[in-house]
């Protein structure tokens, strides 16, 4: 294979996150931040370390962009944010430890299946750090933020598996479509 048709995954994957992480749940004219699911598919398509932290680098690069020249809120950006090193860890390490199944319609439903636990643990980990590290809910009870933040983990859930199923979907279909064709030149000859 050429070092380019190797190179697609990970130029698609941080294209992806340029194209949406300016806006994290999206609009009529943007797409959701696909941050977690970017990773957890770079786990699973790419795994190497070096990678990781560009993907890292990235996001940083992205976040300072968007808040000094694209005039967004850096009301995020705080001592918590730190901690999007472990949630975007859990993500990768969550594909990487399905790089065990198979290219099967069932090895898609486990890998689905392995993004939605992974989402809720980066979900728990980025909401919990901030809650604690913030600085911005001294005065508010756990249990009320937990109340107030648990109503966005569903469209996290739904983001990130819709982006997993739509990529991990249209790699299977473009492996069967090649293997297809590659027994059709069997044939051939």
């Amino acid at each position: 294979m050429s070092r380019t048709v190797l190179n697609f995954p990970a130029l698609g994957l941080m294209a992806l996150m340029v194209a949406t992480r300016f806006h994290h749940f999206g609009d009529f004219k943007t797409l959701p931040d696909a941050s977690l699911a970017v990773f957890f598919l770079a786990g699973l398509w790419l795994a190497r370390p070096w990678f990781f932290v560009a993907l890292l680098a990235l996001a940083g690069l992205i976040d300072y962009l968007a808040i000094h020249a694209g005039g967004v809120s850096g009301w995020c950006v705080t001592p918590a944010y730190l901690f999007l090193f472990p949630t975007y860890g859990v993500m990768w390490l969550g594909g990487y430890y399905c790089q065990r199944f198979s290219g099967s319609w069932q090895g898609l439903i486990a890998i689905l299946g392995a993004c939605a636990g992974a989402t809720v643990v980066a979900f728990c980990i980025s909401n919990l750090s901030f809650y604690w590290l913030s600085g911005y809910f001294n005065e508010l009870p756990l249990a009320e933020y937990l109340n107030r933040v648990s109503r966005y983990l569903p469209s996290y859930l739904a983001v990130t598996l819709a982006y997993g199923a739509l990529l991990l979907g249209g790699s299977w279909l473009w492996k069967l479509a090649a293997a297809d064709k590659d027994a059709l030149l069997a044939n051939k000859h």
